[in-house]
């Protein structure tokens, strides 16, 4: 069988929806290059789903995968390989350390904080109609931005002076544009804020899951305890997951209900509610295209004669089996009405995003306030001039501009 070269991965993702085309075509699974790593890129939803369940496929790069020490050394993305946190762990580990984390994604915590994330959204959303009536909006920057970092800062309990330090380290974390000397320095950037946070709340602790994960890191002693590292990267990886893909989902489903007024009415007559929106806002536009890494711990044989061989690389195409022509009905057209609504935006299985239920809570929130409070929204640009992120995993634009009025 004679081999296709690798698609190279764009790090600006200009055109992604043209990327999963190009994906589709080449099957289930393709080797594709991603600023220089190879690996297979899984786009097939049934495919995808059977390895993010399977014991034959790891996230613990450190065990699995002999490219570890090279990419560590060279590669832009290294920190979404070499961290210590239930993101890359697997197996036993893995069980650990989400079960230190799953307590403060409790339905029993989410719906405590549902008052604070109501009143954080109407406040941001009358600060949106002080604002002079005649100039655009960047909703991006005014309201995607602020919400999620308000909602994982009060969780974590990182004070606001302290945010907007997370916010940029958080963004350079996600910017597959940035070279192997940027992404070292932004990361060095974030361990740093990373740990001046640690120290701030080691001595003034409060009612936060940092202030409990440094207990957990102190205090444990049943063989659960946190290792220094691990509480650094546990930290990091709740702040940056809970912050940046909320910011997504919120930019494109309200870039979708601005350019597909359809949509909008249905939710006005009734027809569909705002959670129809945001679960097809997450199979349309996922807030993550491309999720780095995982390893095959054996051989792995593909449909088609091919096999993923012990040690290589997998990447995890969400935004592409999302819109797979063999899921959905038409999956590149966004419709609220669909009467199956399964995606994997969250991701699958063990790895399944704790954080899903108070993402959702966010958007629906958002979406229900912004188009009640102005009625009257429109973009300030055409669609076709929102440009994108400069980023091959995450899915929003640069910026959101819109009239109010």
């Amino acid at each position: 069988m004679t081999q296709q070269p690798p698609l190279v991965l764009d790090p600006a993702g200009a055109d992604h929806h043209a990327e999963h085309r190009a994906l589709h075509a080449r099957g289930p699974a393709s080797r594709v290059d991603v600023l220089g790593v190879q690996a297979w890129s899984v786009s097939d939803p049934a495919l995808l789903k059977q390895l993010l369940t399977s014991p034959d496929v790891s996230k613990d790069a450190r065990a699995h995968w002999p490219g570890y020490e090279q990419a560590v050394a060279t590669w832009p993305l290294a920190l979404w390989v070499a961290v210590e946190n239930m993101f890359t762990a697997y197996g036993p580990g893995h069980r650990r350390l989400r079960r230190l984390v799953a307590p403060a994604f409790s339905s029993r915590r989410i719906d405590a904080m549902r008052p604070a994330v109501e009143k954080m959204v109407t406040d941001l959303v009358e600060r949106l109609a002080s604002l002079p009536e005649q100039e655009p909006v960047d909703l991006r920057q005014e309201l995607a931005y602020p919400l999620p970092i308000g909602v994982i800062g009060h969780l974590m309990g990182v004070p606001e002076s302290r945010r907007a330090n997370f916010r940029a380290v958080v963004d350079g974390v996600f910017d597959t544009t940035l070279s192997q000397e940027e992404a070292q320095a932004n990361t060095a950037r974030l361990y740093a804020h990373l740990d001046e946070l640690i120290e701030a709340k080691r001595s003034e602790p409060g009612d936060d899951m940092t202030s409990l994960l440094i207990a957990a890191r102190d205090d444990e002693s049943d063989g659960a305890r946190l290792s220094p590292t691990e509480l650094r990267d546990t930290l990091l990886l709740m702040i940056s997951a809970g912050y940046e893909t909320t910011v997504n989902v919120i930019d494109q489903a309200v870039c979708t209900l601005l350019t597909r007024p359809d949509q909008l009415e249905l939710v006005r007559e009734g027809t569909v509610t705002w959670n129809d929106v945001v679960e097809e806002t997450l199979r349309h536009e996922p807030a993550v295209k491309h999720l780095p890494l995982r390893y095959a711990v054996n051989d792995i044989p593909l449909p088609g004669g091919q096999t993923i061989a012990r040690g290589e690389a997998i990447l995890a195409s969400y935004a592409a089996a999302n819109r797979h022509p063999d899921w959905h009905d038409d999956p590149d057209t966004f419709d609220a009405t669909r009467t199956v609504k399964d995606h994997l935006a969250f991701g699958h299985g063990v790895h399944f995003c704790l954080g899903a239920p108070l993402a959702r809570l966010e958007v629906a929130l958002v979406l229900e306030h912004l188009f009640d409070r102005f009625p009257d929204i429109r973009l300030a640009v055409p669609a076709e001039e929102l440009q994108p992120l400069g980023s091959l995993i995450s899915n929003g634009h640069q910026s959101l501009p819109v009239h109010l009025r």
